[in-house]
């Protein structure tokens, strides 16, 4: 009887801890997900092994299905627009005064020369619906106490990674720290969160850095200058036709 008591104790635990980690994944998409519309301005730093790019791009957002930004410089790519509308991605060259849609046999191409893929950017998976959740641990990041969760991809998700594990902090829900791991459980790059600020009335990190870990010396970071949440758009800045008008 006292084995099938503790038995019992442990099932249910398990359970429980599960449906924790469900909620927490689904507090913190909820974060960015829940919002109507955004405008950023952000600094990019492109490393490799012999040279390093800095850039500003300025981006406007609607949902998870409408997404346009444009270089400001360096001057020599400035006014490249990259447009995103659902599941389709269109750039527009300004140096051959050209609007293209991008392939599919372009998706895999690197995003505006960053260690993203523009597929990255079209994914629209959701890591609380499309993984099995399990918290296993606990860590401080920089300041701040967080679950370590460990997210196994469902059977039929539309998802290239066989594992990810996520730091998530316990008071305001954000994705501090990232581990990919593909189908054979290989780490393969690793994402992470730093100089949290207050951007309107949410706690966000302002620094994201993407390390690829089979390219050496390779390493992407974006820095958050400005970010503002639900405002209005103009639906304009989301057409093909008009992606040469943005400034």
């Amino acid at each position: 009887m006292r084995n099938f008591l503790f038995i019992l104790f442990i099932f249910f635990n398990i359970s429980s801890y599960s449906q924790d980690a469900v909620s927490i994944l689904e507090k913190s998409e909820e974060k960015i997900r829940g919002v109507k519309s955004s405008y950023v301005e952000m600094a990019i730093t492109i490393e490799r092994p012999k040279w390093k790019k800095e850039m500003t791009m300025k981006g406007w957002s609607v949902g998870e299905d409408y997404f346009s930004s444009v270089v400001m410089t360096p001057v020599k790519e400035k006014g490249t627009v990259f447009l995103k509308r659902e599941n389709e991605v269109w750039n527009y060259i300004p140096s051959i005064e050209r609007t293209i849609k991008l392939p599919p046999s372009m998706m895999m191409q690197n995003w505006m020369g960053t260690d993203f893929t523009n597929d990255d950017l079209v994914q629209r998976s959701s890591i609380s619906d499309d993984y099995t959740n399990t918290i296993i641990g606990e860590e401080n990041i920089e300041g701040y106490d967080c679950w370590i969760i460990q997210l196994i991809p469902n059977e039929d998700a539309p998802v290239v990674w066989g594992k990810l594990i996520m730091w998530i902090d316990k008071e305001h829900y954000m994705q501090l720290k990232t581990q990919f791991f593909d189908e054979y459980e290989d780490l393969v790059s690793v994402m992470t969160s730093s100089r949290v600020k207050d951007f309107g009335d949410k706690k966000l990190p302002a620094v994201i850095e993407y390390v690829p870990l089979d390219k050496e010396g390779n390493k992407t970071i974006i820095e958050r200058l400005k970010w503002n949440f639900d405002i209005d758009i103009n639906q304009r800045y989301f057409l093909p036709s008009y992606m040469k008008n943005l400034r």
